[in-house]
C-alpha cells in the first residue's frame, strides 16, 4: 500500500535527515575497518549538523562543525532532479535527491540525502520548479474577480473596435479628399 502524498505543511517541516541515515553512514564507514576511525568522525559530524529548510521560495541545506558549509537553491534556478540510491540506500528506505541549477558546474548543486519520503519531495520539487501552485478554491469572491476581468476585457474589446472603426473612417475621408484634389487614391 502506497502512503499518502505528503502535504507542502509536511514538506516544509522536514528539518532533519531520517536516523538511517547515521546507519547508512556507519555502514559505509565500515567498508573499510582500518580507516574506520578516521572516517566515522566526519560523518558522524555531517549527520549531526545537517539541517534542511523548504520554504515557499526555494531550498537551504547546512551542514559542518569546523568548515561551516551552506546551500540555498531558489526553485526557479532548478533545472533537474534525480533520485540515486545504491544497494544499501534501498534496504534502509533511503534515496539521495540530486538537484542541479544551470551553473557551470556538471554536478549536482545540492544532494538532499536522508530521506525517506524522497519520491514526494522530488514531486513537491518538481511543481515549484515549474511554477505550479495549489489549485485555486473556488469561492464567491474568485467568481467575483472573474466575471470583473471578463468585464474588463468586453469594454477594452469595445473600445479596441470603435477606435477601428473611427481610423477607418478617416482613412475613407482622406481618400474622398485626396480623389477631390485630383492627388493619387492609393491609401
Amino acid at each position: 500500500m502506497k502512503p499518502p502524498p505528503l502535504t507542502d505543511a509536511a514538506i516544509h517541516a522536514i528539518e532533519r535527515p531520517h536516523p538511517d541515515l547515521w546507519k547508512y553512514y556507519l555502514l559505509s564507514c565500515l567498508v573499510f575497518p582500518p580507516a574506520f576511525p578516521f572516517l566515522v568522525l566526519p560523518a558522524y559530524f555531517r549527520y549531526h549538523t545537517m539541517r534542511y529548510k523548504f520554504t515557499d521560495e526555494g531550498i537551504s541545506m547546512r551542514w559542518g562543525i569546523l568548515f561551516r558549509r551552506e546551500v540555498i537553491i531558489q526553485y526557479a534556478r532548478i533545472q533537474d532532479i534525480h533520485l540515486r540510491s545504491n544497494f544499501v540506500e534501498r534496504w534502509l528506505g533511503l534515496a539521495r535527491i540530486l538537484v542541479q541549477t544551470a551553473s557551470g558546474n556538471a554536478s549536482a548543486e545540492m544532494t538532499i540525502e536522508g530521506i525517506k519520503e524522497f519520491e514526494a519531495l522530488r514531486d513537491y520539487l518538481y511543481a515549484r520548479m515549474r511554477g505550479v501552485k495549489e489549485p485555486a478554491r473556488h469561492s464567491p469572491s474568485a467568481a467575483a474577480a472573474t466575471l470583473a476581468a471578463a468585464g474588463r476585457d468586453a469594454e477594452f474589446a469595445a473600445a479596441l473596435r470603435e477606435v477601428a472603426l473611427e481610423l477607418r473612417a478617416t482613412r475613407l475621408a482622406l481618400a474622398a479628399r485626396r480623389d477631390d484634389t485630383g492627388g493619387p487614391t492609393d491609401v
